[in-house]
């Protein structure tokens, strides 16, 4: 569960198949991206999947052409990875609580990856699923879902905590609000 991953992506236009989940090489020993998939069942060829580079998370580009792979930061943590992930944390992290039977957690997972990859360097991002985890669940009194809450030295930021679906842009005011304000400071 430590490991990132990467986005799936679509094939080109001139296709109709769809791409599949690549490895993210932060998370195995290869340092690059590899095809999870049949090359005859896939619209790419082996030549274009070798010209992706490394991934973001480690620095470098993962472009070819029109396609476009980048990792996502956004890791899911279970109770025992808390403390040292989110507590003991020296830049504020954004937790969102979710569960894999949530509708309206699966529809803001890619504005929650997105603002992963914006705020990169100033916040940290993490998931923590409801059914695997029910202490943290009962800890932080998580009612609905999603649930979204700011984390700065260790401590629920004052006013941070947000339920249910949010946009792109509802999203960044929150965090530019929260990130700005001396509470987080």
């Amino acid at each position: 569960m430590a490991a990132s991953f990467c986005h799936s992506f679509t094939a080109p236009p001139s296709s109709s198949r769809q791409g599949t989940i690549l490895a993210c090489p932060s998370s195995s020993g290869g340092g690059y991206l590899r095809q999870n998939y049949s090359a005859r069942t896939h619209p790419l060829s082996r030549a274009r999947l070798r010209a992706f580079q490394r991934c973001p998370l480690l620095g470098l580009s993962a472009t070819s052409g029109k396609l476009s792979v980048r990792c996502a930061a956004v890791r899911t943590i279970v109770q025992s990875e808390f403390a040292g992930q989110v507590l003991g944390s020296e830049i504020p992290v954004l937790v969102d609580f979710v569960a894999d039977w949530c509708g309206p957690c699966r529809l803001i997972s890619p504005i929650i990856e997105w603002a992963s990859q914006e705020y990169n360097g100033r916040l940290k991002v993490v998931k923590i699923d409801h059914d695997a985890n029910p202490k943290l669940i009962e800890e932080y009194k998580v009612y609905g879902l999603p649930t979204l809450i700011l984390f700065k030295n260790g401590q629920e930021v004052p006013e941070s905590r947000r339920e249910g679906v949010i946009t792109k842009i509802k999203l960044k005011e929150y965090l530019d609000s929260l990130l700005s304000s001396t509470n987080v400071v």
